[in-house]
Formats: structure tokens, sequence, C-alpha cells
């Protein structure tokens, strides 16, 4: 029962964060999701702080249990556990965001690991077998393509007045992952 609530928890942490996000995009009146970075919502002084915070760490606490159900149905499949592990970069990362916010140096320092999040769909397609997991090749594909837009964010000459949609491709990316990964390993626990 417990690695089932686990498991489904790939459906809440991209529910949290991206309701974080509204709720205090909205807080700002002048605030514009495509322009704006994500970590302006939860800088030092501003009204949506304490909401960014909070937000943030409880997408981190639950990714760890997240990231427990998704490995307990790895070790009941035999499927290789690397993957799953990659995730760890965006527990640290979102954590690290949420504890230490803009300006604070922590805040770039601790919410970099996350770039190597995109490595789990990649690798899923490496090491998973196909007859295991429904459609892996598809939604692993279509979940490192965007979070690798993502990285159009360290090309400041690209769609240089929207910084805050580069950000949220990444976001939109493993939010699909997160919930691909929630639904499949579900059956698989199911089975």
């Amino acid at each position: 029962m417990k690695d089932k609530i686990f498991v489904r928890l790939g459906f809440v942490i991209p529910f949290i964060f991206w309701t974080t996000t509204i709720i205090c995009g909205y807080i700002f009146t002048d605030y514009n999701h495509l322009t704006n970075i994500v970590s302006a919502l939860g800088e030092i002084g501003t009204k949506s702080q304490f909401i960014f915070t909070t937000g943030l760490v409880l997408s981190a606490i639950l990714s760890v249990f997240f990231i427990i159900g998704l490995l307990k149905v790895c070790k009941n499949n035999g499927l290789n556990k690397f993957p799953i592990l990659i995730i760890l970069t965006f527990t640290f990362s979102i954590a690290g965001a949420g504890l230490f916010p803009l300006p604070l140096r922590l805040h770039g320092i601790l919410g970099s690991p996350s770039i190597l999040l995109f490595l789990s769909p990649f690798f899923s397609i490496i090491l998973w077998r196909v007859e295991k997991i429904t459609n892996i090749r598809v939604f692993a594909t279509l979940s490192f393509l965007i979070m690798s837009l993502g990285f159009l964010a360290f090309f400041p000459n690209i769609l240089s007045s929207y910084p805050g949609l580069k950000q949220r491709l990444f976001h939109l990316g493993w939010s699909i992952w997160f919930i691909y990964l929630s639904r499949e390993f579900s059956i698989l626990n199911e089975k």
C-alpha cells in the first residue's frame, strides 16, 4: 500500500510545483511567467517568498518518497535503478533553490544539479526493457527533448526576452517524465 502511494507522488509533485508558481505569480501584480525567472517568485523579501519556499521544499520531500517507491518497483521488476537515482538531482536542486532564495549565492550553486535530470529519461531508453514498460521510448524521448530545450537558458541570445519560458520548458519536461513514471510504475506495481 505504501509503495503504491509513493509511486503516485509523481502526479502530486508537478501539481505542487506548478500550483506554487501560479499562486506566487498571482501575488506579484506585474509578474510574467514567460519573461521572469521562476526563482524571482521566492526572492528574499518578496510577498511570496514563504509560499515559494514551502512549495519547493514540499516537492523535494515528496520526491524522496517518490524515488523510494520507484526504486522498489524497479527491484521487484528487475529494472536498472540508475535512471531513478538520477532524479535525486531534482530533489537536491529544488530543496536548495527553496531553502536558499535569490540573491543568495547558494541558490545558484545548490539549484544547479538538476541540469543532469534530463539523463534520467535518456538512460531509461538504454537500460530498461521495452516489453516491461509501455511507450517508454516515446515518453522518455519527449521528456528528454523538452527538458533539453531548457538548456536554452545557457544561451542568452536565443529567446533573450523569454528566460521564464526557457526555464519552464525544463520544468514541463520533468513534469511529463514524473507523471509518466508514476503512471507506468503504478501499473508495474499492480502486476
